[in-house]
């Protein structure tokens, strides 16, 4: 599948567009490959991005071959396991759910779901990546739909969420994998990290800023950071959590359904 357009998409509205088939050798992006084999190219972001002008979530019709997928990013450390742990303990009684992990060279985080018993085993899966992580969920996330499409088909859940490997702040979902993004921070990085950017800050549709309760620790400033998670979302919705307490992830389950309620309400 790779960067190649998916039968039965197309977008709402975005004004970064589709990347045509050949958009991974195009010009302003450079390519390299790993000690795996697998060679590919990185498009260079002209600057952090704005919200009002990310790629929009897809109109698609074709939810019975897809579920709704949420996609989890953020960098190393910032707690996206301990907030898909959450959210799977939050809604697993009430919704179907699946997940799956992306990793490197193993399983830690499924192993770390699995022994928290986040899930049935089977409803969720690890996908090992050998490589750059956001080259698994954007330039060629062919791994992660197979896995997604599976899930689909065996259990339709009503949620799914793609947890990314630990990445950089220019690291984003591909619009054709994942129908909501949620980008995750943490207090512990410093109060500086919103003001830095990137795409996952400024372009994910749900900015989520985690460990809030280690501020006063790290001498970190939490009105610093949603003033300047504010400025530069252009006032896109940003969520204060502490994920291991549960606290803030019925609001971001909040933002996530009322997101496919629209897409879907959308598609009909």
């Amino acid at each position: 599948m790779g960067s190649h357009p998916t039968p039965g998409f197309k977008f709402i509205k975005g004004s970064l567009g589709i990347r045509s088939e050949h958009s991974g050798h195009s010009n302003g992006g450079h390519s390299h490959s790993h000690d795996h084999g697998h060679t590919h190219s990185h498009d260079l972001p002209d600057g952090p991005g704005l919200f009002d002008q990310r790629d929009l979530p897809m109109y698609r019709t074709d939810w019975n071959q897809r579920g709704f997928t949420v996609g989890v990013g953020g960098p190393v450390g910032s707690g996206k396991t301990a907030l898909v742990l959450a959210l799977c303990q939050l809604l697993r009684e009430d919704y179907g759910v699946c997940v799956v992990t992306n990793d490197i060279f193993t399983k830690e985080d499924w192993e770390f779901l699995n022994k928290h018993n986040a899930l049935e085993a089977e409803r969720m899966r690890a996908v090992e990546t050998g490589g750059c992580p956001h080259a698994a969920i954007r330039e060629d996330y062919s791994m992660n739909m197979a896995e997604v499409r599976e899930l689909t088909q065996k259990y339709n859940p009503d949620v799914i969420f793609i947890e990314s490997g630990g990445d950089n702040l220019a690291a984003n979902f591909s619009r054709e994998l994942a129908d909501f993004i949620i980008y995750v921070i943490d207090v512990a990085g410093g109060d500086k990290i919103p003001r830095k950017g990137g795409p996952g800050v400024t372009q994910s549709d749900l900015l989520v800023i985690n460990k809030t309760d280690l501020a006063d620790a790290v001498g970190a400033s939490l009105q610093v950071m949603v003033t300047d998670a504010n400025r530069m979302r252009h006032d896109g919705p940003v969520v204060l959590t502490q994920a291991k307490n549960g606290i803030g992830v019925k609001e971001v389950a909040s933002h996530i359904f009322k997101a496919k309620e629209l897409q879907q309400k959308l598609s009909q």
